[in-house]
């Protein structure tokens, strides 16, 4: 009894009981007891927005190719669902900001919409390696209710990337006497691709001088760069080594550097001592500064290593000046006197500025040539003094003069002659033997008409010009009884 309104005793759910059935009509029989009447009701329940969007799963992960996916590419998407109907369950779909996606429905005319991903700019792994979007799906309703899904895009690598050096020049300083097996350099190429595209194969591509191919290798795993040979900065002192790295990718990549290596010194060569020239014998009578050689010194090190004093040891008359760099004349400073000193043997002496220092030394024998400066000098260097009976036979050596000469050759060669007498004109009553200076009677003495005489003797040497030397000779003539008393 009461009013006769029909109440809901109980939730209706439209969605429970009719699903997406459109119109869900509810047909009831209401009983009346006084009077008996039956009365045949339809409720129809409407929809309200009760239900928001649902996709199938709260996230979707999807892998797509950097290299090879081209923008416009599409990927299909499963779409959300509403339980509602009508525009309740009318979706629409938006995607979180991207610069490499967008959302794209098929025809809005189809009872069914299909859903896609669509690729707008080319991706790049090492730039962005993971997209992670949110696609919402909002319903018709008012006010409207919301679904996500989250969408997480793996970037597949692609070997796009060569090898790249940290630096594209190293400049290596390595000592000459380096030992083999030193450490060189070490290189480091970073891939910015992954997997094998990543891993990265070290070689040496190339050597100038090409002659230095053997001096190096380089692991082809850690990229250490070491010495297999001996350097010689004397004979390259500047190695480029252009070093290559190679990914493992398909097909492979590369990136290159160079390597300067500069050897750097150390005195490992002694100076070097050359004559060029040499002019000897000296004459002794050589002015002062006469070039007697001309010498080349050198150092094959660099630096104060290479930098070269000379000498001559031990003291003489000789001595060095600098012409130009590297070249030394040896002259004479002081006078010489072969019959002092005919040959002289000295050491041109060479010592560089390494620490420790290394020398040489060239070793000159410097004879003296005679010239005609000594006149012959006697024993007697005035007079000859001698007494003779004057009965003295013709042929009797009477005195021998003697003469030297300390030139040589035929400087010191030289003969003797009777230059005068006095009395004038008696020097025919004697001979003198030109080589050995044995003077002899010629003619008969007679007391009572000389009874001194006095002869000027000469030795002349063979020299140009010649010089001579003198002497005198005072011959006593004795008496002997040679004459009867006169009446």
């Amino acid at each position: 009894a009461g009013s006769g309104a029909l109440l809901v005793s109980s939730r209706l759910d439209r969605e429970e009981l009719c699903g997406k059935s459109a119109p869900c009509a509810l047909r009831l029989e209401v009983l009346l007891e006084r009077p008996l009447r039956v009365f045949h009701v339809q409720l129809e329940v409407t929809d309200i927005n009760d239900n928001a969007p649902i996709f199938p799963a709260a996230r979707k992960n999807l892998s797509i190719a950097e290299l090879s996916t081209m923008p416009g590419s599409r990927f299909p998407l499963e779409g959300a669902s509403d339980a509602d109907i009508g525009a309740n369950a009318q979706l629409s779909y938006a995607l979180s900001p991207s610069d490499h996606f967008r959302i794209e429905e098929e025809n809005s005319n189809s009872r069914s919409k299909s859903l896609f991903l669509v690729l707008t700019k080319s991706l790049d792994r090492e730039t962005i390696p993971v997209h992670q979007l949110l696609l919402t799906a909002t319903d018709g309703g008012r006010p409207s209710l919301t679904g996500t899904m989250e969408l997480v895009i793996s970037v597949l690598d692609a070997n796009d990337n060569a090898p790249q050096f940290n630096q594209s020049v190293y400049t290596v300083h390595l000592s000459e006497d380096a030992i083999q097996g030193a450490l060189v350099a070490q290189m480091n190429a970073t891939d910015m691709d992954e997997g094998s595209n990543k891993n990265v194969n070290y070689e040496i591509h190339s050597i100038v001088p090409p002659s230095g191919s053997d001096l190096f290798s380089i692991d082809a795993n850690t990229g250490e760069i070491r010495l297999t040979g001996a350097l010689d900065f004397e004979v390259v002192n500047l190695y480029d080594l252009n070093i290559r790295a190679t990914d493992k990718g398909m097909p492979p990549l590369s990136g290159h550097c160079k390597v300067v290596l500069e050897v750097l010194d150390v005195n490992d060569n002694a100076p070097e001592v050359w004559v060029t020239s040499l002019s000897v014998p000296v004459p002794e009578d050589a002015s002062l500064g006469t070039v007697v050689a001309v010498l080349s010194v050198s150092d094959r090190d660099s630096g104060e290593n290479g930098r070269v004093r000379c000498w001559v040891w031990p003291a003489s008359p000789f001595g060095l000046e600098a012409t130009f760099a590297g070249s030394y004349s040896l002259v004479l400073r002081e006078a010489l006197d072969r019959e002092r000193v005919s040959e002289y043997e000295v050491e041109v002496r060479a010592e560089d500025g390494g620490a420790p220092a290394l020398r040489a030394s060239r070793g000159l024998r410097l004879p003296v040539s005679d010239v005609n400066d000594n006149a012959p000098l006697f024993a007697q260097a005035s007079v000859y003094k001698v007494q003779i009976p004057e009965n003295t036979t013709v042929g009797t050596l009477v005195v021998r003069v003697n003469a030297t000469d300390p030139d040589e050759g035929s400087n010191k060669e030289f003969y003797y002659s009777i230059l005068s007498s006095i009395p004038i004109g008696n020097k025919e009553l004697f001979t003198i033997d030109t080589k050995t200076g044995e003077i002899r009677l010629k003619g008969a003495l007679d007391f009572e008409d000389v009874s001194l005489h006095e002869l000027q003797i000469e030795a002349r040497d063979k020299g140009t010009p010649s010089l001579s030397g003198h002497c005198s000779v005072e011959l006593e003539v004795l008496d002997v009884n040679d004459n009867a008393p006169e009446v």
